[in-house]
């Protein structure tokens, strides 16, 4: 069950984690205080501590197998103390394991203050403690993912006056660049699959990084927080105006997922997240026009942003028929829904085509955007089914005719996406579902049925989804999901293709250390408050004109 487009505002008060009418400055969400209780106190205190404590060892351990620059111009090579993890691979993914179990843990272990119907928090206490979780990974090497190298070689690559997307890194810079050193063997030769948009602000960075890889490293990864920011800001205001307690919506937002994937592994996501959310913000309170602009900025770096616009077309739509007395059920609705949609679009489309004229990088992305599926992703369903038709001609003595049959596979999975977005942007229309959740639910049929499927990309759905879905089997899947993926994906940044044997010794050796910080919080674990009836969210006022 999801929360329904908003109406009316209720006239009862707002409950804790809600702002009371003229509490704090405008548009400030506040909350209820610590937890009363000196035990309370003290639990909530080990919690924020041992989530901490976790993010440390990562950061140490990312010294070791993190994502660094290529041996010749990695900095803490050769210096004492920081250069010893680099020296010891297996105990550094020791460390980093059991960190990122740690992390998951005092996530879970907060999330019981901060459920529906037992939130003992305030958005501003939870802010405090995400933030301190991230400071030590926004500081260590990139782990997870070297995708990093790849945004810094293509922004050089624009930077020499190259086309990204008709060069490879490789082609414009050379096999010797640390860039493409640094980025692995299959990207070297291939075009940028990123937007104008992207692309603009990766120049920037270079233009002012130069030649030092590890503060253009760091600057992509101020990007990255920048867009984390932006869900911050966005998420408690989207989750009022759905009926979703802010607090509970943040906490589920920001899960180890953003920490390791966005924070760590500085995956350009978290911008387009970060865009996607302020836009619908911003598209509620100030208007569909900003709105729909804001939007198109984000699907200027990455397509797949533009569906966002689908869903406020339809919100706007609904809130048009509803203003004039007609009912978006039926045939208005449809009429409404189409103009309102044409014109939502276009309006986020001319804000694509404008970066692309002005930033002088044209319209190539679009036959770039196919570059990713280069990658067979064993986490994407389309894949799995096209390679497995290919091995069953191969059986049947047909022949190899895989890259055929994933053709064909990913095409039917492009259009079973399409049709879910239709029909959920009717629902909107209808009133059966909150912009936002729909915006959740496009986001995951894309993804789930699209033909390459990282574990960041889950994101895209969870994020979204936890600002406006209120069915707590619902919330729960998607906190089981968000736990178990951030622990599958390996700390590896570094290349272990050669030692894949040090993953399995790393990982017995973090479940028998892991014992250690398990027996620290016996007793120190928050319990879980008792239940109360929340009283309705307070939706923020909107201005659709």
């Amino acid at each position: 069950m999801t929360a329904t487009a908003p109406t009316a505002p209720p006239e009862e008060p707002p409950p804790s984690g809600t702002a009371a009418p003229g509490a704090g400055g405008p548009g400030e969400i506040t909350g209820p205080e610590a937890p009363a209780t000196p035990d309370e106190r003290r639990r909530l205190r080990f919690c924020r501590r041992f989530g901490f404590t976790g993010s440390l060892l990562m950061a140490v351990g990312a010294l070791g197998c993190g994502a660094a620059p290529a041996s010749a111009y990695n900095p803490v090579l050769g210096v004492r103390v920081l250069g010893l993890p680099a020296r010891l691979p297996t105990v550094s993914l020791t460390l980093a394991y059991v960190g990122m179990g740690m992390v998951v843990l005092a996530w879970l272990w907060l999330g019981r203050l901060a459920w529906p119907g037992r939130v003992r928090l305030s958005v501003r206490q939870l802010t405090r403690i995400l933030v301190m979780w991230a400071a030590p990974l926004a500081v260590a090497p990139p782990l997870f993912s070297t995708d990093v190298y790849g945004y810094l070689s293509q922004s050089e690559v624009v930077s020499r006056g190259f086309d990204p997307y008709v060069y490879g890194a490789a082609q414009a810079l050379g096999l010797d660049d640390p860039l493409v050193a640094s980025i692995p063997t299959i990207w070297r030769t291939t075009p940028s699959p990123y937007g104008p948009g992207f692309l603009t602000f990766g120049r920037l960075v270079t233009a002012i990084a130069g030649d030092d890889i590890v503060l253009g490293v760091y600057l992509h990864r101020v990007l990255a927080l920048v867009g984390i920011g932006l869900v911050i800001w966005a998420a408690p205001h989207l989750a009022r105006r759905a009926g979703v307690e802010p607090i509970a919506a943040l906490w589920l937002a920001v899960s180890p997922l953003v920490l390791f994937h966005l924070v760590s592994g500085i995956h350009n996501d978290a911008i387009m997240l970060g865009v996607v959310f302020f836009g619908l913000e911003m598209g509620f309170r100030k208007g569909w026009f900003l709105g729909a602009l804001i939007i198109g900025l984000g699907a200027s770096g990455k397509i797949p942003a533009i569906l966002a616009l689908a869903f406020l077309a339809a919100h706007v739509a609904r809130e048009r028929c509803l203003a004039a007395g007609r009912d978006p059920r039926g045939r208005d609705g449809l009429v409404a829904l189409v103009g309102w949609g044409a014109l939502v679009t276009a309006t986020g489309l001319g804000v694509v085509v404008a970066v692309s004229v002005l930033s002088g990088l044209g319209f190539g992305w679009i036959a770039a955007l196919s570059v990713p599926n280069l990658l067979r992703s064993w986490l994407s369903v389309t894949t799995d089914l096209g390679v497995l038709g290919g091995q069953i001609g191969i059986a049947l003595g047909l022949g190899d005719h895989t890259d055929a049959v994933l053709s064909l596979t990913r095409s039917a999975g492009l259009g079973v996406s399409a049709l879910v977005c239709a029909l959920l942007v009717l629902a909107v229309v209808r009133g059966r579902l909150h912009p936002v959740a729909g915006v959740a639910y496009g986001f995951g049929a894309v993804f789930l049925a699209g033909p390459v499927l990282h574990p960041w990309y889950l994101l895209w759905l969870m994020v979204p989804l936890a600002a406006s879905v209120t069915a707590p089997r619902i919330r729960g899947a998607a906190v089981a999901i968000c736990a178990a993926v951030a622990l599958l994906v390996p700390p590896t940044g570094n290349d272990f293709t050669f030692r894949a044997y040090q993953l399995p010794m790393a990982i017995f050796a973090a479940l028998a250390v892991a014992v250690v910080p398990l027996l620290a919080a016996r007793g120190n674990i928050p319990r879980i408050p008792p239940r109360r009836d929340p009283a309705p969210v307070a939706p923020e006022p909107e201005e659709v004109s």
